[in-house]
């Protein structure tokens, strides 16, 4: 029996260490705190600059099929886009430089009215070695302190994998497979998730025969619902499968549904959800998405699309197409979950009656939202208030039982 002096004995220790790291902690974020900013006042962004900033951030997100994209960014479309994403959540500046093939980062927060300090300072520096394809920290700081890069970057990664920003790190960084910064620009080199890698193009070839098919075979005087494609062709999927290529042959139906309802332009060859089309083609997509890479990312990008939407100019948040989305994602996710829950969706989907057995009705969600409307309701993302209705719509989605995964 280990004797009572040595519990308190090593409590006592670990509560000093506990009290060391807090003040550490304490200490480096003191050394951030400034009344003065450290980044150099930038211009107000125009409506032309907002403009080029979402033609950035859109364009890296495009993919070639079957090959490895890049996309190369200037100094100047990395000061734009950054300083536009940062000032989406908070007011802030960031001041970015390229010199000898590393990217150099100034950060300035502005924080809320307080005695201590006006602003939060960080900068830190970015590059790679010969033999690495991805840059690391070489240097950060907290205002004027130094710490050590590998710290640093120990602590960086703890704070995004085990918060909300995990999702959006996946999203950002998952596809990249290197990085070259020059003193000019910085090129992303990543390797794009291509349906057609992912499927068979006979048996992709087979779904979009069948499509045109039912097309053809279709009444035009009413309405085509979503189910009437899905039942049919996850009949033909439950013909054509086994336990070996089920997930495959999933994937491929998934993949020619989604080719025909985002491209279709005529009104009456559009499927429907609930009599919106919009609803259809989110469905979808985010089961495409999510059948060729993961749920999680298909959410963010979800989430993503509404926030942009919500921008001037766009149709407005809405949680109404944000349920199209995660019912679409769960669609995809069962699919390709394993050759047993693909076999099932397929027997299933096979069975339904009409788009009520997959996609839970969402018309008492608000929408149409202005980010002034979203941010005054919502906050953000991650406040108690959305959280609340984003679980809603999860629930509504579990209660269905397609997507009672056994």
């Amino acid at each position: 029996m280990i004797p009572q002096f040595h519990f308190s004995f090593v409590a006592r220790i670990f509560a000093y260490f506990l009290g060391i790291i807090f003040l550490l902690c304490v200490g480096i974020v003191a050394n951030g705190l400034s009344s003065q900013t450290d980044v150099p006042q930038s211009p107000k962004l125009t409506l032309e600059n907002i403009t080029q900033a979402r033609k950035i951030l859109y364009e890296g997100t495009k993919t070639k099929p079957d090959n490895l994209a890049a996309i190369t960014l200037t100094q100047a479309d990395l000061n734009l886009a950054a300083n536009y994403l940062l000032n989406r959540y908070f007011q802030s500046a960031i001041q970015i430089e390229l010199v000898n093939q590393k990217v150099r980062c100034n950060m300035s927060v502005k924080l809320p009215k307080n005695a201590l300090a006006n602003y939060f300072n960080v900068s830190f520096r970015l590059g790679s070695e010969s033999d690495e394809t991805l840059p690391r920290i070489a240097k950060f700081k907290v205002g004027k302190l130094l710490l050590p890069a590998k710290f640093a970057g120990w602590v960086l990664d703890l704070a995004i994998r085990y918060s909300f920003l995990n999702e959006y790190f996946i999203l950002a960084t998952s596809p990249i497979q290197r990085v070259e910064i020059s003193d000019t620009a910085v090129t992303l080199f990543y390797e794009t998730n291509s349906p057609n890698r992912l499927t068979n193009v006979e048996s992709r070839e087979i779904y979009q025969q069948k499509i045109a098919e039912i097309i053809a075979q279709h009444n035009p005087k009413f309405r085509l619902s979503l189910a009437d494609l899905l039942k049919p062709i996850f009949e033909l999927a439950l013909q054509r499968s086994t336990t070996e290529n089920a997930i495959e042959e999933n994937r491929s139906a998934i993949f020619a549904l989604n080719d025909y309802v985002n491209s279709i332009e005529d009104p009456q060859l559009k499927p429907f959800l609930y009599k919106r089309a919009d609803l259809a083609q989110h469905f979808t997509g985010a089961a495409a998405l999510t059948a060729s890479m993961n749920s999680r990312v298909a959410n963010a990008l979800g989430e993503v699309k509404e926030l942009s939407d919500a921008q001037t100019g766009g149709s407005g948040f809405s949680f109404i197409d944000l349920a199209a989305d995660k019912a679409g994602s769960r669609f995809g996710e069962l699919a390709v979950l394993s050759p047993e829950s693909a076999l099932r969706i397929q027997k299933l989907t096979a069975q339904i009656h009409d788009y009520r057995d997959f996609m839970p009705d969402p018309r008492d969600l608000p929408e149409h939202m202005s980010e002034n409307v979203f941010k005054k309701l919502f906050e953000s993302t991650q406040s108690p208030t959305y959280l609340r209705l984003a679980n809603l719509i999860d629930k509504r989605i579990a209660a269905i039982p397609l997507y009672q995964n056994p």
